[in-house]
């Protein structure tokens, strides 16, 4: 057994390894009688923790995606306390639980692909990593499909569990690509990085 002298501190954890659980926390559902405990504002918030450790200004990748994800943090918010018993799911029975459902669903989709945006660029200016193809890859995927389930949600088409299916693989694919670009220098803490 080795002993360091290193002390392992709260902030720890590598920015895009919290974006990637962020990702996955917002996505992902897990209800019991009825209530997602993988509730989405803490998932959107992991996100904006990461974002927050890569950027350098406001209007830099990682702080446009920053600023998206502080944004659905609050309209996610507004969707779950919005949610309640209630006959239907329509525009006229609960009118801020439809508008924000739509609005989270789509700014779901437009934040993640400015955080995967943040991310291609971000190592295209260090090294051409073999996985940036794919990350592109899925990111378009995801948004395709992401585009067709808000469709089929909504009741403007059908498309069956192949498209849920392939969305989710989609997404959970991502998820481990960033997961595997979480160690690479130019994505550590912006302190760690050379301007």
């Amino acid at each position: 057994m080795v002993l360091t002298d290193t002390p392992i501190s709260a902030d720890h954890t590598r920015p895009v390894t919290r974006i990637a659980a962020g990702i996955l926390v917002a996505f992902a559902s897990f209800r019991v009688n009825g209530f997602d405990l993988l509730i989405d504002p803490v998932g959107w918030a992991l996100c904006a923790s990461g974002l927050g450790h890569l950027q350098r200004s406001g209007t830099d990748p990682f702080g446009r995606a920053g600023t998206a994800a502080v944004t659905m943090t609050c309209v996610s918010l507004v969707a779950v306390l919005s949610e309640g018993p209630r006959s239907g799911s329509g525009l006229l029975d609960s009118p801020i639980a439809y508008l924000s459902a739509l609005a989270g669903s789509v700014g779901a989709l437009i934040t993640v692909w400015l955080i995967v945006d943040a991310v291609l660029r971000q190592v295209h200016r260090y090294e051409d990593h073999p996985r940036l193809a794919l990350l592109d890859t899925l990111r378009w995927g995801m948004a395709g499909l992401g585009a067709l389930g808000i469709l089929g949600r909504y009741g403007y088409a059908h498309f069956g569990a192949e498209a849920e299916i392939a969305w989710l693989v989609t997404m959970v694919s991502l998820v481990a690509v960033l997961y595997s670009l979480a160690d690479l220098p130019c994505l550590g803490s912006r302190r760690d990085v050379p301007h």
